[in-house]
C-alpha cells in the first residue's frame, strides 16, 4: 500500500537505478532446471549431514546444505533468486543451461561435495560471520558494517566512514521521526525526559502533548543505522546495496530509535520486523528468543513506526527490514546463528576448548581482522 502521502527527498532515490551489468533473467526453463538440481544437491547433502548429526555438539557446528538453502529460499526477488542460482552453479563448475546433464542422475556428487562446502564456507566467511561479528560490539553505528557488505561482494572499494558530526545529526533526525521512543518497546527516551523535566518540571510533556506521568517507561535510546543495512548482497534484493552508499548510508531510511536491550537482539537478529500486508509503514515484530523472554519485552506486537507531520524524515526502509529479515530467519534455521555466537564466546574468553571443537581459523581470521578491537566512528 502507497504512502498517502509522499516523503520529500533531498536527491533522487536510487532505488529503481538498474545495474547495467546485471545479465539477463533466466528464462523460465533454465530457472526450473537450475532449481531442480539446486535442491537435488541440498537434499543429498542434508541426508548426510543428518546421519552425522549424532556425533557433533549442536553449538558447535551448522548445517551447511541449509545454509545454502534458506539463503536460496530467502531472497526478495526473481532477479535476485537468479543471481544465486547463476552464483552457485558456477561454484559447482555446472552448466546452466543443463548442457552436459542428461538428467540429475548424472551429478557427480563426489566431485561437487569439496565445491559444496567450499561454497557454503563462502557465505559463512565472508558474509554471515563477519556480519554477526562486526554487530556484536558496536555500542553505535560503525563503518565495519559497509565494509561487510563490500567485502562479501568481492569488492575493493573503501568503506565509508561517517563523522561524528553526520552519525550525530542522524541521531537527532531519528529520534525526532520516532517521538523519541523506542519503535518496539514505545519506552521514552530518559534523556529527552530529563531535559524536559528540567524545563517544565511535572508538566514535561511527551511529543504527543501527553503528560510523561509516572506510568511511563524510561530507556537509554540508542541510533540502530546500520542493522538492518550492514549485511546486503545483492542476491538477497538485487539493488538494494544502492540505499546504503556513500553518504546515503547515514540516512534515516536505514535507521531506528531502539533501547540498548532491542539493540542488541535487533543486531543479533534475534528480533526481526515482518511487514503487515496492505498497511503502510506497519510491521509485526517478532522474536527468536524463548518465550518468556520475548513476552518481557512485549513481544510479538504490531506497531505502525511514526512518521513527521511535514513527511520530509524517511521511515525505516521496508527493503532493509525485509533483508534483515530473511538473514535473520537463514541464521536461526541453518544453526549458523547458534555456532556464530560460540565462536565469538570462545573469542571473547580466550577459549580454545580441548575437545578440538574451537574453530581456530575462523577466530584466527575475524582476530586478523581486528574484529575485537576495531574502532567505532
Amino acid at each position: 500500500m502507497a504512502s498517502p502521502v509522499p516523503h520529500h527527498r533531498h536527491q533522487a532515490s536510487l532505488e529503481s537505478v538498474i545495474d547495467p551489468k546485471a545479465p539477463p533473467p533466466l528464462d523460465p526453463a533454465q530457472r526450473a532446471h537450475a532449481a531442480r538440481v539446486l535442491y537435488r544437491i541440498i537434499e543429498h547433502f542434508d541426508a548426510l549431514d543428518n546421519d552425522d548429526s549424532g556425533n557433533r555438539s549442536r553449538s558447535r557446528t551448522y548445517s551447511r546444505p541449509r545454509l545454502v538453502r534458506y539463503t536460496y529460499e530467502y531472497v526478495l526477488s526473481d532477479e535476485s533468486r537468479d543471481l544465486f542460482l547463476r552464483a552457485f552453479f558456477k561454484a559447482m563448475a555446472l552448466a546452466l543451461d543443463g548442457h552436459g546433464l542428461s538428467g540429475d542422475r548424472e551429478l557427480d556428487f563426489e566431485v561437487l561435495k569439496p565445491l559444496f562446502v567450499d561454497y557454503a564456507d563462502y557465505l559463512m566467511d565472508n558474509f554471515f560471520l563477519p556480519l554477526k561479528a562486526s554487530t556484536r560490539r558496536t555500542p553505535q553505528p560503525s563503518p565495519a558494517f559497509h565494509s561487510a557488505v563490500l567485502r562479501a561482494q568481492g569488492s575493493e572499494a573503501p568503506a565509508f566512514v561517517g563523522t561524528p558530526e553526520r552519525l550525530s545529526s542522524l541521531r537527532g533526525t531519528c529520534l525526532v521521526r520516532d517521538r523519541h521512543r523506542c519503535v518496539i518497546t514505545r519506552k521514552f527516551c530518559a534523556a529527552e525526559y530529563t531535559e524536559r523535566f528540567k524545563k517544565y518540571g511535572d508538566e514535561a510533556h511527551d511529543d504527543h502533548g501527553v503528560l510523561l506521568s509516572e506510568v511511563d517507561q524510561f530507556a537509554t535510546l540508542e541510533d540502530q543505522s546500520r542493522e538492518a543495512a550492514l549485511a546486503i548482497l545483492n542476491m538477497f534484493d538485487a539493488g538494494v546495496a544502492h540505499l546504503i552508499q556513500g553518504v546515503d548510508i547515514d540516512r534515516p531510511r536505514n535507521a531506528l530509535t531502539l533501547t540498548h536491550e532491542m539493540h542488541q537482539q535487533f543486531g543479533a537478529f534475534e528480533v526481526y520486523f515482518s511487514a503487515v500486508q496492505g498497511e503502510y509503514n506497519t510491521y509485526r515484530i517478532e522474536s527468536f528468543l524463548p518465550p518468556r523472554l520475548s513476552a518481557t519485552f512485549g513481544m510479538p506486537v504490531v506497531r505502525t513506526l511514526f512518521v513527521t507531520d511535514a513527511r520530509t524524515i524517511d521511515p525505516p526502509s521496508p527493503r532493509l527490514l525485509a533483508v534483515h529479515r530473511a538473514i535473520a530467519h537463514i541464521l536461526h534455521l541453518s544453526g549458523a546463528g547458534d555456532y556464530i555466537d560460540a565462536i565469538l564466546r570462545d573469542m571473547e574468553d580466550s577459549i580454545v576448548r580441548a575437545d578440538g571443537s574451537s574453530e581456530l581459523g575462523r577466530m584466527v581470521s575475524l582476530g586478523l581482522g581486528e574484529w575485537p578491537t576495531r574502532a567505532v566512528y
